[in-house]
């Protein structure tokens, strides 16, 4: 599961819940540190105007690397989406009109 909210003028940041659902405390690391790998990738798209939350599932634990950044892609591009036209209007919001 991933949330993400608008955070404008701030670099992006992305935190992580791995639970102990997923596993003990070395498979939950291994999640943790391919989560963060993952993640980090995505910072080259958008660096700065996001607060991103990835909740890690069970089955993050027998999933692969390749398996787990394409779910990741996937949610991440969803939450992006959705926040398309949140940001427009913040954007809208923050112009000057000519009377200003």
């Amino acid at each position: 599961m991933l949330y993400a909210a608008p955070a404008p003028q701030r670099p992006t940041v992305f935190g992580f819940i791995v639970s102990k659902a997923v596993g003990n405390a070395v498979t939950r690391n291994l999640v943790k540190r391919r989560l963060r790998e993952i993640a980090a990738l995505s910072l080259a798209e958008h660096p700065e105007g996001l607060a991103v939350v990835v909740r890690a599932l069970p089955a993050a634990a027998t999933a692969d690397f390749a398996g787990l950044g394409s779910d990741y892609r996937k949610a991440f591009s969803a939450a992006v989406a959705r926040l398309r036209p949140a940001r427009r209007l913040e954007e809208a919001g923050t112009e000057k009109g000519p009377d200003e």
